[in-house]
């Protein structure tokens, strides 16, 4: 059996030695694990978030690997402790909507992970990632089934993600997140682009500020000017070249994307910020 792949999403940072602690109680139950960092930056609280980023990352792993997601501000609560397979992927963390995407997946199943024997002894009101999500995803890591940890769950909360829609002729989104360089990802999808528009070109408002047409590669972009691309998540981006558009138009969570074909636009009345 190879060494199983155990993926780690926090918002606990790296000040503290929570993740330690947590990466510590995973190598004690199964040595052999391979742990991998996807990132301990997500803003604190911000389910969303979390779940967008794992989202876009966890279908780059092979089959079998064990996803463990921590945001959770119901920590000592009454909300459930979830353990999901989907996709031929695991997840472990809490059931507050961090793995909506998952239950897209056809014969998804969950469990409550309850059991005693897949935690750690005792189990505070507080570090729930040390005391039951790294044991139960140690323990899939060995092996162990799902169905093992717990009931069955079939109700995991969900969250409302953000998606993109059709108005007259209009492909609408939003802005769902912005990265370390300041690129703001939408929740505009290369599936949905094509639908709309096949291979020929879109062009693109942000808010009220016509941001031209999607290029394909970084360099592509003026120096300072706020720029589409179809970003390497599948969703379209908005980026400066070598510069941040989050700090030149300090859009909101939320603001509208809006994509139309160039031959829409000829009759439309301008929507360039002065």
């Amino acid at each position: 059996m190879a060494a199983p792949i155990i993926t780690l999403i926090t918002d606990f940072g790296l000040r503290d030695p929570f993740v330690g602690i947590v990466k510590g109680v995973i190598l004690g139950i199964c040595g052999d694990a391979r742990l991998v960092d996807l990132t301990h930056e997500v803003t604190p609280y911000d389910v969303r978030e979390g779940a967008l980023a794992l989202q876009s990352a966890w279908r780059f792993f092979p089959p079998g690997s064990i996803h463990v997601a921590v945001i959770d501000p119901g920590v000592g609560s009454a909300r459930r402790a979830l353990g999901l397979t989907a996709g031929g992927h695991y997840f472990v963390g809490p059931d507050n909507g961090l793995f909506t995407f998952a239950l897209g997946a056809p014969g998804w199943s969950a469990a409550s992970i309850e059991t005693p024997s897949y935690r750690l002894p005792a189990v505070s009101g507080t570090f729930h990632a040390r005391d039951i999500f790294a044991p139960a995803a140690a323990y899939l890591g060995l092996g162990v089934p799902l169905e093992r940890l717990g009931p069955a769950v079939t109700d995991p909360v969900r969250l409302s993600l953000p998606g993109c829609r059709l108005e007259g002729d209009e492909l609408v989104g939003e802005v769902i997140r912005s990265d370390r360089f300041g690129n703001l990802l939408t929740s505009v999808t290369a599936d949905r682009v094509h639908e709309f528009a096949g291979a020929g070109p879109v062009v693109v408002t942000l808010g009220h500020r016509d941001v031209g047409s999607v290029v394909k590669c970084y360099d592509d972009g003026a120096l300072g000017v706020p720029t589409p691309i179809m970003g390497s998540s599948g969703h379209l981006e908005i980026f400066v070249r070598n510069g941040s558009a989050l700090a030149l138009l300090t859009p909101g969570l939320g603001t509208p994307v809006r994509l139309r074909r160039p031959e829409s636009c000829s009759n439309a009345p301008s929507r360039r910020a002065r």
